[in-house]
């Protein structure tokens, strides 16, 4: 069998080959680029886990490269073409936005599972636009669009394969295009989930029904999913459906961050001996800081992880205070995280236009500015393709040792939002940052507690997640202390569409 120019370990080696079997039952064979009907109408899950480091990522990009030069069509979920006789489709997912992003930022062409669950209709006159750009139509003529505003949609599509980007840089808008949203009727072949360990049970229930071929990435040394009841979906497959990778794949240098991660697993090491582990890592390699205080600037793109609800909220309001920002309003540059959506059923069409544009529970948000309507705030959510949005907002923020949040300004309904320069590990997860700060105190807090979740110390298992959003530099904070700002939050540094989708709740008479 033929495998990519890639050096495979041997496990990656030995997960290739049981996928592609996998995948020739289900009509695709890697080994002659061959695509017939499914040999069988029982469906297949499959999960190939391993901790950070042990190479999934590339597995992943391997198979997508492979599957799409078979001549398998990579759904992305903005938008579909005319079925295609015996055509073959995968699609590649992720919980969140952010976590789609990373994905993404390795040219694999991710999505968010809502996308899939949920498609865009198109209205008749702009969906020529979509198939011509996907080469399924003629150039169209379209009123009130010149040649040269089709011309920069085209241009569009080329660079990132988006049509609702390609769409707005000709100078529409969402309301323009897209008519609303539907529940996926028809399945696809074939779904790549990317950090599994974050799926509930509905969530793996939904993509087993349009899914008859799943193969899901995951850590199980991650937490489980916050509100669930159980471990992670993969710990209930068959021994033999999950395909363990356990070598740790290293770059041209040693990466002191993933060799702390790995460190964790010494069921010997105590807190202390960790932290000692920290405090060496970061003498001999700058990708790794002992950090005596919180940094303020880095708490605006990156929040500082914390395992205590109590101690992210007493970072958020010394961020704020650090800044400057009056109680009753935000500044342009505060960071917020997505806490859902309250909307009365009947606007069930502006829920899911608000959802398949980012704004799901946990979406890392950038906080623009107020929109031209009180309530309204322009957005920018982290990860998302087509990332500026304007929404009627309730900003919560929560003070410490009252129940009730302190709201600074709120429309009746919309998007709620949490702050966040500071989050949860938990929440943290599917998420990286460049830098990351962990705020140590709290990791020490839960040593002390002595808890054990699936046979690991509760601390180890928070320290991992922890560290292991961190791409290229991990600050171990080991101080309760916040260091003053350089300089005024910004916002100037976030890439904006050539049109801004502007997808608005309206009021109750909408």
């Amino acid at each position: 069998m033929s495998i990519p120019a890639v050096t495979f370990s041997e496990d990656q080696a030995d997960a290739w080959d049981k996928i592609a079997e996998a995948l020739a039952q289900s009509g695709v064979n890697l080994a002659d680029d061959l695509l017939s009907p499914p040999a069988s109408d029982k469906s297949s899950v499959m999960a190939v886990i391993g901790k950070a480091g042990s190479g999934k990522t590339l597995l992943l990009a391997e198979l997508y490269k492979t599957l799409e030069s078979a001549g398998v069509d990579i759904v992305s979920g903005d938008w579909e073409g005319r079925k295609k006789k015996d055509r073959r489709t995968l699609a590649i997912l992720a919980p969140t936005n952010k976590a789609a992003s990373v994905l993404r930022n390795r040219g694999v062409p991710a999505t968010t599972i809502h996308r899939i669950l949920y498609t865009p209709v198109y209205d008749p006159e702009y969906e020529k636009i979509a198939e011509w750009l996907a080469g399924q139509g003629d150039r169209p003529e379209v009123e009130g669009l010149t040649d040269v505003a089709l011309d920069r949609a085209s241009a569009s599509y080329l660079i990132n394969k988006s049509v609702p980007a390609a769409l707005a840089a000709a100078g529409l808008r969402g309301s323009d295009f897209i008519t609303g949203w539907k529940r996926r009727e028809e399945p696809l072949d074939i779904g790549f989930v990317d950090e599994s360990s974050m799926l509930d049970s509905k969530q793996f229930e939904d993509l087993a029904e349009i899914f008859p071929t799943l193969l899901l990435f995951g850590d199980p040394a991650q937490l489980p999913p916050v509100q669930s009841s159980g471990g992670m979906v993969f710990e209930t497959l068959p021994e033999n459906r999950v395909l363990t990778l356990s070598r740790v794949h290293r770059q041209e240098a040693d990466n002191p961050i993933l060799d702390l991660a790995h460190a964790l697993a010494d069921p010997q090491l105590d807190f202390y001996a960790f932290e000692k582990m920290v405090e060496d890592a970061a003498q001999r390699d700058e990708r790794v800081v002992m950090a005596q205080r919180v940094e303020a600037d880095l708490m605006s793109r990156s929040p500082v992880l914390v395992w205590r609800n109590a101690t992210r909220i007493r970072l958020i309001h010394a961020f704020r205070s650090a800044f400057g920002a009056p109680k009753d309003e935000l500044l342009e540059g505060e960071p917020l995280i997505c806490d859902g959506i309250e909307l009365p059923a009947k606007h069930r069409k502006k829920r899911l236009d608000l959802e398949a544009r980012g704004l799901i529970k946990g979406a890392q948000i950038v906080y623009l500015g107020p929109g031209r309507k009180p309530g309204f705030s322009r957005l920018h959510v982290i990860g998302a393709e087509e990332p500026q949005v304007s929404a009627a907002s309730i900003v919560k923020i929560e003070m410490e040792g009252e129940e009730e949040p302190f709201i600074p300004f709120a429309a009746r309904m919309g998007a709620t939002f949490l702050h966040g320069a500071a989050v949860t590990i938990h929440k943290a997860q599917g998420s990286q940052w460049d830098t990351v700060q962990v705020f140590a105190p709290d990791i020490y807090a839960a040593s002390r507690m002595g808890r054990v979740e699936a046979g690991q110390p509760l601390w180890k298992r928070l320290a991992y997640v922890a560290i292991t959003r961190a791409e290229t530099q991990l600050r171990w904070v080991v101080r309760n202390r916040l260091g003053r700002p350089e300089g005024l939050l910004r916002v100037d540094d976030l890439k904006a569409p050539a049109a801004p989708l502007s997808l608005e709740v309206e009021s109750d008479d909408a």
